[in-house]
């Protein structure tokens, strides 16, 4: 092959590749298999890799590399880090020494709502909410982690101590009220050993929280397995949620809708 030759066959086989890399059909391929890998099938999205972990640092590598066109590589590089992710905390690495419930909550439709109101109005009700929702955290022994936008992120001890904030916080939120909105949360909530760094949480038991909450409807609290058995003696209602699809969220873990 002459040297004039090289050139031409280097840029053939980059296109080549890039041509594989945003096939939609390879895609779609890699992004049922990571459904079908252990772990977070979400890895990668800014919830799951906002840890110090090393797998996080990748992560939050590739995304920014990749961020202007996903592609087969991404998802593949994200699928290997899944599965690493997954095997580690299995092994016991990443997880923390003490067992908490861990709560995240949100605004259902808030942000179609702020869109419309404006800057003020939105600001002004994150107040409001976060006066009628974050007093039953403290009183119920529980410690409000971080605040993310129209939601929260809350540890406690005990479960049950867990779910009567929320249903009191449930309660509080029924008096606030903004032009044109009715704010409503909904809330998810798990039994782990998540990694304190920092103030911070981290870790698979942090994820799956935060994924069984983005599955709840307005007004609904929903709980997984662990912290029903937890539960076990104290006056709650615990009915299967039996159409929830929750990706990051174990096949086997059962999830369960929560009311006194």
């Amino acid at each position: 092959m002459s040297d004039s030759e090289e050139p031409r066959r280097m840029e053939k086989m980059a296109e080549t590749g890039k041509r594989l890399n945003q096939d939609e059909r390879l895609l779609s391929m890699v992004r049922r298999l990571r459904d079908a890998l252990p772990g977070d099938s979400r890895f990668g999205d800014p919830l799951s890799v906002s840890g110090s972990k090393q797998s996080d640092q990748v992560g939050r590598r590739i995304s920014e590399l990749s961020a202007e066109r996903p592609g087969v590589l991404r998802e593949a590089g994200f699928s290997a880090l899944q599965v690493w992710q997954a095997l580690s905390e299995a092994q016991g690495r990443g997880k923390g020494e003490v067992e908490c419930t861990i709560v995240f909550t949100d605004l259902v439709e808030f942000s179609s709502w702020a869109v419309e109101a404006g800057d003020e109005p939105a600001l002004a009700l994150l107040r409001d909410v976060a006066e009628a929702i974050e007093p039953p955290v403290a009183d119920h022994g529980g410690k409000v982690v971080k605040r993310l936008g129209d939601g929260m992120m809350a540890v406690f001890a005990d479960p049950g101590d867990a779910v009567e904030a929320v249903l009191e916080a449930r309660e509080r939120l029924a008096e606030v009220e903004a032009p044109g909105y009715k704010p409503v949360i909904r809330a998810g909530m798990h039994v782990g050993q998540p990694r304190e760094i920092g103030g911070d949480y981290l870790g698979v038991d942090v994820n799956v929280a935060a994924r069984v909450a983005e599955g709840a409807a307005g007004d609904e609290l929903l709980a997984t397995d662990a912290v029903v058995e937890a539960l076990e003696g104290d006056a709650v209602s615990a009915r299967k949620k039996r159409l929830f699809r929750g990706k990051g969220v174990p096949k086997d873990m059962t999830i369960y809708s929560l009311e006194a």
